[in-house]
C-alpha cells in the first residue's frame, strides 16, 4: 500500500472521533476522497469556518457565535427559574430534543474523574454565579449514573450550599452507569419527572 501522509494522517484524526477506529476511518476517508467535490471541498469551508466563529461561552458552557450574543445565557422567550446541569453539549441535545426541560442550561465540559480534568474547568464556579445572578430556584443535576457522573454531582451541590437553591438529581429511569446522551425519550421523561431533592448542608 502506498504511503500518502496526507491520507495517513486524515485517517490517524479521524479515528479519534467517538465510536470509530482505523478502520471505519479508512471507509470515511475513502469515501471523501471519492467525492472531493461534493463533500471534501464543502466540509473543509465548513470546518475552517466552525474553527473560526463557534466558541464555547464561558459563562454556560455551550456553544454560541463569536458575533452574537449567547442564546442559553439570554433566552428572552421566558424568564426560567431551573438550571439543568449536564457534562457536555451532547447531553443538552438530547434533553432539548426531547422537549421535557424548560428552562436554561449550564454544560460542565467533563467531570472532575476524567483524565486530564480540572475542576477549574468545569464552570462550577460560573454556576454558583449565575444562581444568585438570575435568581434561579431550582438546579437540576443530570450528569450520568457514572462513578464521574456521581462524583461531580456531589461537588455541585457542595459548592451550592451557600446559595440556598433548591438542588435535585435526575432519579428514576436513570440506570447506574447510564450517560445522559444515550437515553431515549421515554427514560429522560421518567428521569426528570421523578427527580429527587438532594439536601444542602450549609455547615
Amino acid at each position: 500500500m502506498q504511503n500518502l501522509n496526507e491520507i495517513d494522517n486524515l485517517i490517524k484524526l479521524i479515528s479519534k472521533l467517538p465510536g470509530l477506529g482505523p478502520k471505519s476511518a479508512r471507509r470515511i476517508v475513502l469515501k471523501l476522497i471519492n467525492n472531493r467535490d461534493e463533500l471534501v471541498k464543502p466540509m473543509a469551508n465548513t470546518l475552517a469556518q466552525v474553527y473560526k466563529n463557534i466558541i464555547r461561552c464561558q459563562s454556560c458552557g455551550t456553544l454560541k457565535s463569536i458575533s452574537t450574543g449567547c442564546y442559553n445565557c439570554e433566552n428572552n422567550l421566558g424568564k426560567f427559574k431551573k438550571i439543568c446541569v449536564v457534562e457536555d453539549i451532547a447531553d443538552q441535545w438530547s434533553i432539548e430534543n426531547s422537549n421535557i426541560f424548560k428552562g436554561y442550561f449550564h454544560i460542565l465540559g467533563g467531570t472532575i474523574s476524567s483524565v486530564g480534568q480540572r475542576k477549574e474547568d468545569l464552570l462550577i464556579n460560573s454556576l454558583v454565579e449565575r444562581v444568585f445572578k438570575e435568581e434561579i430556584d431550582e438546579v437540576i443535576i443530570a450528569t450520568s449514573a457514572t462513578v464521574e457522573g456521581q462524583t461531580t454531582a456531589y461537588y455541585i451541590q457542595d459548592s451550592l450550599k451557600e446559595t440556598n437553591v433548591k438542588v435535585t438529581k435526575l432519579a428514576q429511569g436513570l440506570p447506574v452507569g447510564g450517560e445522559i446522551e444515550s437515553l431515549d425519550d421515554g427514560t429522560l421523561f421518567s428521569a426528570f419527572k421523578n427527580r429527587a431533592g438532594i439536601k444542602v448542608n450549609s455547615d
